[in-house]
Order: C-alpha cells, then structure tokens, then sequence
C-alpha cells in the first residue's frame, strides 16, 4: 500500500527517508489562514484533514495519505511563518528563555474506503535566553522563513533549545512514533 505525503515540506520528506519510511509526495495549495478565535488544536486538525482530503481527491488504487499540520503555540497565540525579518525577530523575541507548545495534526486517509484517523501530538519546548545579536545572527541565516514558530529545531535553531518534553519529531514536524503506529493500525506494512 503506497503512502502518499499531502505535502511538498522538505523537513517531513527527511522524516520520513531517515525512518525508510517509502512514500510519494503531492503537494496541495489550501487556505492556510486562521479562523477568528481558532483553537490551535482546531486549525492543525483542520488544515491536515484538508490537505488529506485534497489529495485522496486526485489518488486511485490502494493508498494512505497522508495530511499534517504544525503550529508553534507561546501564550496562546499561534506563531506562523515569519513574512518578514520584523516577524521572525519578533517570534524569536517572544520564544526567547520560555517554554512554548508545537502542535501537530495528523489526518491519514486509507484508499479506496476512505477509513480515516485523526491523530494530535504536543511536544514543549523550552528557548534558552537569547540576546539580540543571536537573534539576528539566526534571522540573517535565512533559516525561519518557512518554519512554523520563525525556527527549525535540527538546524541552527537547535543550540537555543534547552529542553524539549515529548516527542523531537513533532517539533520538525511529524510525530514519528505516532504517525507508524497509526500507518500499522490502518494496515500499512514497511515492507
């Protein structure tokens, strides 16, 4: 049974090949944009159940896609992606010396019945202090601009990060442990 990657994200293709995980990518374009008083835990499900369903639209034959959706949570406001150098210094502002949340959904769609789960993951994650120079020096990078939360945990954004309490792989993107074993419980075998 083929797995089918409702995304084009370098960082969940990288999971996924460093487990050996086989899988195909598809990448979809949906709106993104947060409801007015969305739960975090809402959108992430939300938007990975409609990436999944974007795809198992265009899919044939026995498959699983599937949809994933990751947000970084500080005081309840959700952290996107920074648009701007203003936005990325500004997260990591905020980030800087406390404990945030990531969050991710995860929709899988088995083809062609449709049988679908939803699955969350929460991971925390606690910021050393950072001065302003490191700031810059890691906005200057390049390295937030397409990474929830303005940074990427197994990049240069990992020596800021002191502590992370549950799963690292949410933190990247996708919950490994708990992506394989819903892939089994759906039937999907790595071999």
């Amino acid at each position: 049974m083929r797995l089918i990657l409702a995304s084009a994200s370098p960082r969940r293709a990288e999971v996924l090949r460093d487990a050996n995980i086989a899988f195909e990518s598809l990448p979809v374009s949906i709106d993104e944009t947060r409801w007015h008083n969305e739960a975090p835990a809402h959108l992430v499900r939300r938007l990975a159940k409609a990436k999944a369903a974007a795809v198992a639209d265009r899919v044939s034959g026995a498959a699983i896609v599937l949809g994933a959706d990751t947000e970084v949570i500080v005081d309840g406001d959700v952290l996107g992606k920074p648009a701007a150098v203003l936005d990325a210094r500004e997260m990591l502002r905020r980030l800087s010396g406390r404990t945030h949340e990531v969050i991710t959904g995860l929709e899988l769609i088995r083809l062609p019945d449709r049988t679908t789960r939803s699955e969350q993951e929460i991971s925390r994650v606690t910021f050393a202090p950072l001065s302003d120079a490191e700031i810059d020096t890691y906005v200057a990078s390049g390295e937030p601009f397409d990474k929830a939360g303005g940074y990427a945990i197994q990049g240069r954004a990992g020596r800021f990060v002191t502590r992370v309490e549950g799963c690292y792989f949410n933190v990247v993107g996708l919950p490994l442990s708990r992506l394989y074993r819903t892939l089994r419980e759906l039937g999907w075998s790595p071999d």
